[in-house]
């Protein structure tokens, strides 16, 4: 086995995230490389939640997986929640009030152990994840002083009697755990690998924060929505450190009009949000593209319409981004598969928004905003921030017509010019006007087809996984990188190769010969109507064989997808 499942299950409120929290951090610290995933409902407390624990000695790919090694149920309704992922195989370890049997296929493998009143011993029932964490950490062979080391620093602001409890109730766990493994009840078959210990642990969402840090951004202003908050949060966090004005707009119009403000200004601004949110930017969106003022946006996907399905994931949106906002103009839609794709892609952004002056999304979703990844340590050495405004002088024309479309911006103040915009047709010195047979065709070119040719030059080329000489191509974007790579890994067939675009408008033509090489072509999507399958067929008139998409709010898994694609 490469690596081993974990899921702890039990309702919003009982610790779930802070035992993810503890398990990746400590087991990253002791060698092992670590990614999780959650699913949860939409409430504050109750309900049934989630989260999966890939532990490995190898790097994961950033995938879900319906296998369950091991799992912890902390509430009655776990299991029954999870039914359809239990198998004979499954070792499931907790209290005897949470298991009903009915639901495990071979009760040899249940391990009934009295969690909440061995946390009662040591000061409360709060205490009975972290007693399950100390179980696993025996289980991996992890040292006790690393578990306490990393407990007093999570806990050391709530108090040393706090902190003391949870070492307690810690090393309460390690005596069960040491208990089942020289019983054999537990098996670790991973061995260590001392390279994860310079890797950092970030979500998808801090790793956007990351970027638009990386990026120049000093100013976010947004309203909160599930999943983009997070981002929202995460820089609000590391606000003056960076010098950055964090705004808590009170709509989500008021904040994409702030964030282009910003800009004008000559800020770099972020707004978060997701779709029901950027429906309501989006007269917003067609302010910056008549205005020309740049702006980067980024939408965590969720399933709609309207509420839908806050709290799961899906990659709905494509088509709302891409068609967002009345008129013609310029954009770009970037959609990470990685965390380190999120880093550098929403660093490019701000440059990229910056130099041609039109709005830049960055697409991602729940599954990828609010897993967690351990990964090598980000390389900064290429990171390079270039500004594009200009010193204005008397016979500035904010929106002169140039060869290559792109007109000299300027900000107010800097210069003796009159930085004049207007969100009406306007001339070269951003005058309204109503000259429609002159002076409109050519702002009109310059917003959409002159920016648009510059912006096809730079590209980013999709990413080709597997053997070059393929016969089956299957196709990806944003999050289903991970799970489409490790399915064609598991496969190990030299027919089949996978391209995943990381860049999903605009498009060049040369994607055609990827797509024309192959026998038959394949794409995977979380929605019901294959939108990037649409964009490829509008773009460049390429049809796509075989559609798998899932659109019940869940991601794709490693088995699903196996099992499809060795079907085909």
């Amino acid at each position: 086995m490469n690596d081993i499942a974990i899921v702890i299950c039990g309702a919003a409120g009982q610790g779930i995230a802070t035992v993810e929290d503890l398990l990746t951090g400590i087991l990253k610290q002791a060698g092992y490389h670590c990614y999780s995933t959650s699913e949860f409902m939409s409430r504050i407390r109750g309900g049934t939640n989630s989260t999966l624990i890939r532990v490995s000695s190898n790097r994961i790919n950033p995938t879900f997986v319906d296998r369950i090694d091991i799992l912890i149920p902390l509430h009655f309704s776990a299991l029954p929640h999870l039914k359809h992922r239990i198998t004979s195989k499954t070792i499931i370890l907790g209290e005897e009030k949470n298991i009903d049997e009915q639901y495990c296929d071979n009760r040899e493998q249940i391990i009934k152990v009295p969690f909440s009143e061995i946390a009662k011993e040591v000061g409360g029932v709060i205490y009975t994840n972290i007693v399950a964490v100390g179980v696993f950490l025996a289980f991996f062979e992890v040292k006790e002083e690393i578990s306490q080391t990393y407990l007093i620093e999570m806990f050391t602001l709530k108090g040393s009697k706090i902190v003391e409890q949870n070492i307690q109730a810690c090393k309460r766990g390690y005596s069960i755990g040491n208990e089942l493994v020289n019983s054999r009840k537990f098996r670790n078959t991973l061995q260590k690998d001392n390279s994860v210990l310079n890797d950092i642990i970030l979500s998808g969402a801090e790793a956007i924060g990351m970027g638009a840090i990386a990026g120049g951004c000093n100013f976010i202003s947004s309203y909160p929505m599930s999943p983009s908050t997070s981002v929202l949060v995460f820089l609000s966090h590391y606000a003056k450190n960076f010098d950055i004005v964090v705004d808590q707009a009170e709509d989500e119009i008021a904040a994409i009009n702030k964030g282009i403000a910003a800009w004008y200004a000559g800020g770099r601004a972020m707004i978060t949000t997701s779709g029901g949110g950027f429906a309501l930017m989006t007269e917003g969106v067609s302010l910056s593209g008549m205005l020309e003022i740049p702006m980067v946006l980024h939408i965590g996907q969720r399933p709609g319409p309207a509420t839908g399905l806050p709290t799961r994931t899906g990659q709905e949106d494509l088509q709302h981004v891409l068609n967002a906002g009345h008129g013609e103009f310029a954009r770009v839609i970037l959609a990470p598969g990685t965390p380190e794709d999120a880093f550098y892609l929403t660093q490019k952004a701000f440059n990229l928004a910056d130099k041609y002056q039109i709005p830049v999304f960055i697409l991602t979703d729940q599954f990828f905003l609010d897993s967690h990844y351990s990964i090598p340590d980000l390389d900064l050495s290429s990171i390079k921030n270039d500004k594009y405004i200009v010193k204005t002088n008397r016979d500035y024309k904010r929106y002169r017509l140039t060869d290559d479309g792109i007109s000299p911006r300027g900000i107010p103040g800097y210069g003796d010019g009159l930085v004049n915009v207007d969100s009406d047709e306007h001339d070269e010195d951003g005058h309204i006007t109503e000259d429609v047979h002159e002076t409109r065709p050519k702002m009109v070119e310059k917003r959409l087809y002159k920016k648009l040719n510059l912006l096809r030059k730079e590209i980013l080329e999709p990413e080709l996984i597997g053997n070059k000489d393929y016969k089956i191509l299957v196709i990806g974007w944003g999050s289903t990188y991970g799970v489409i790579k490790e399915a064609i890994e598991n496969l190990g067939k030299d027919d089949i190769a996978f391209l995943h675009f990381s860049q999903v408008y605009p498009l060049n033509s040369n994607i055609s010969e990827f797509l024309e090489k192959a026998e038959k072509t394949v794409i995977l999507e979380n929605n019901a109507t294959s939108q990037f399958g649409k964009v490829l067929k509008l773009e460049l008139d390429l049809d796509i064989n075989e559609k798998f998409l899932k659109y019940n709010g869940m991601p794709f898994s490693a088995e699903e997808v196996i099992a499809y694609l060795d079907k085909i």
